[in-house]
C-alpha cells in the first residue's frame, strides 16, 4: 500500500506564505513525509526557484500545474498523474491544499492507517464535527475526477465522487484543529489538539529514517521538478 501526497499552491505566494517561520510548503511537505505518504508532490505555479529553495533538502517532486485555466481540480489530477508516475504501485493520494499548513503528520498517518483497512473509502478528517483536510481520495477515482467541469474546486470533487457512487465517503475525527483551521490563523492561536496521541494500530514506522541517517553536513539538494509533457 503506497499513500502519495498531493500539495496544491494556487500561486507561489500561498506556497510560499508564513508558516511559523517556515513556508507553508515546506511545513506541509515536512507533515506528510513524517506522517508516511510517499511520494510527495507540490503542484504550484512559478517555477522561477523560490518554492524549488524553500523546499531544499526535502523527499519532494515539485510539478508544474496543469494549465490554470482547467481549474483546482486539474491540479489534483496532475498531481496524482506526477505521484503514478513516482511510483506505479501509488493507490491513493493525500489531497492537500496549501493553506492547511497546520495539519499535523498525526493526522496523514491516520488517514493513511484507516486506508489500509477501508481502501474503497475516500477518507476525510474532522474537527468539531467540521470537515477538513488532507482528503485521502483513492488512485481508482482519478477518471471521474478528470470529467469534473472546469472550475471545479476540491470540495466539489469531494461531493461530486460520492454522488456519482465513485466512492464512499468516511469522516475520521482527529481532533486535529489544523485541518479545519487553515494558515490565516497563527499557530499560537490553535486550539489544543485532542486527538489521540498515536494511531489506533500499535506498531513502530521506520519513515523518515534515510533522511535521519544523513549526515547533518550533507549538502542539501533541490526537490526534482516535474514538468508538464512537451505538446
Amino acid at each position: 500500500m503506497t499513500v502519495a501526497a498531493v500539495i496544491l499552491a494556487a500561486s507561489p505566494d500561498s506556497a510560499l506564505a508564513d508558516a511559523a517561520g517556515v513556508a507553508r510548503v515546506r511545513r506541509i511537505a515536512d507533515a506528510a513525509w513524517a506522517g508516511g505518504a510517499t511520494p510527495i508532490v507540490i503542484v504550484a505555479p512559478g517555477m522561477d526557484g523560490r518554492v524549488a529553495a524553500a523546499l531544499a533538502g526535502a523527499p519532494v517532486t515539485l510539478a508544474a500545474p496543469a494549465p490554470l485555466a482547467d481549474g483546482p481540480v486539474a491540479q489534483i489530477a496532475r498531481g496524482i498523474d506526477v505521484a503514478l508516475g513516482e511510483n506505479s504501485g501509488t493507490d491513493a493520494v493525500l489531497v492537500w491544499p496549501a493553506r492547511f499548513c497546520w495539519a499535523g503528520p498525526e493526522t496523514a498517518t491516520s488517514l493513511i492507517e484507516a486506508h489500509g483497512a477501508d481502501p474503497d473509502s475516500l477518507l476525510r478528517p474532522t474537527w468539531q464535527g467540521e470537515a477538513g483536510w488532507p482528503v485521502l481520495v483513492p488512485v481508482a477515482a482519478l477518471p471521474a475526477a478528470r470529467a469534473l467541469t472546469l472550475g471545479a474546486v476540491p470540495d466539489d470533487l469531494v461531493e461530486a465522487l460520492v454522488a456519482d457512487g465513485t466512492a464512499a465517503v468516511r469522516t475520521l475525527d482527529l481532533g486535529d484543529p489544523g485541518t479545519v483551521i487553515d494558515g490565516g490563523t497563527s499557530r499560537d492561536r490553535l486550539p489544543q489538539y485532542d486527538g489521540p496521541a498515536q494511531p489506533a494500530a500499535q506498531h513502530s514506522h521506520e519513515w523518515g529514517a534515510a533522511a535521519a541517517a544523513t549526515s547533518d553536513d550533507a549538502p542539501l539538494a533541490g526537490p526534482p521538478v516535474a514538468r508538464p509533457d512537451p505538446a
